[in-house]
């Protein structure tokens, strides 16, 4: 081999990094670097869209059989579904879509294209159901109410604070076990309010935590205690 000519081996590669790649070797690889906390935060994200990617087709199925199935047994998924129904709108298999998200979150609600589940994130049945009965939550308060999404935070705000609260995503048992928040008085509350002020901020039209902080705190009182079409906190 000619002096000029590098080795294969000769370059010391960096054993903090991602190794791209679907072959057994990098999976197992890149698994045990992201376990070990050897991955930086870049290449954490770049390991789980691999991993997503490569997923996908399998996540999306399992997720569709979990909406199917609590479209026609969860209570709260049909009682839902009448309310929206009554308003003249129907959700279904048709326009609830699972696919896969690059970004960390449950889901999504357009007024034009239905519901979004991120089957990538949504791994287990009780997370599908979180995750459905909030953006109807959405879809109700677009039909009942005529939220303003686009350009009206205090609207946003509003229907932020009543799917997290509605929505059983808040009860105790699952932020105890799933996000590990261990406090009993008012758990409830900071959760919804937590959830909604992450859910405001990430929307263009706020400029950061501060302000999203401050809208959710401006329509709490009311939005908090409104809970049609229900007639208390179903979960």
């Amino acid at each position: 081999m000619p002096d000029d000519e590098p080795s294969p081996k000769s370059e010391k590669q960096d054993d903090t990094g991602f190794i791209p790649g679907d072959d057994l070797w990098a999976q197992w690889t890149n698994w045990f670097r992201r376990a070990s906390g050897r991955m930086s935060d870049e290449t954490t994200l770049q390991y789980r869209k691999a991993r997503d990617k490569r997923k996908e087709a399998a996540d999306c199925a399992e997720c569709e059989k979990n909406r199917d199935y609590l479209l026609t047994y969860s209570p709260i998924i049909r009682f839902m579904r009448q309310k929206i129904n009554k308003l003249g709108a129907d959700l279904n298999n048709k326009n609830i879509h699972c696919r896969r998200c690059d970004e960390l979150k449950g889901g999504g609600f357009d007024k034009s294209y239905g519901i979004i589940l991120c089957a990538n994130v949504l791994q287990d049945r009780d997370r599908v159901e979180d995750a459905i009965a909030h953006e109807m939550v959405h879809a109700y308060d677009h039909l009942r109410f005529q939220v303003q999404w686009e350009n009206n935070l205090r609207h946003a705000a509003c229907s932020e604070i009543r799917a997290s609260a509605l929505s059983g995503e808040c009860r105790f048992v699952r932020e105890f076990w799933i996000k590990g928040q261990y406090r009993v008085t008012q758990q409830f509350q900071e959760c919804v309010r937590r959830r909604a002020a992450i859910s405001v901020k990430a929307r263009p039209e706020c400029k950061d935590d501060v302000q999203a902080a401050k809208v959710v705190n401006e329509v709490w009182d009311s939005c908090f205690l409104d809970t049609r079409p229900f007639d208390e906190v179903y979960r």
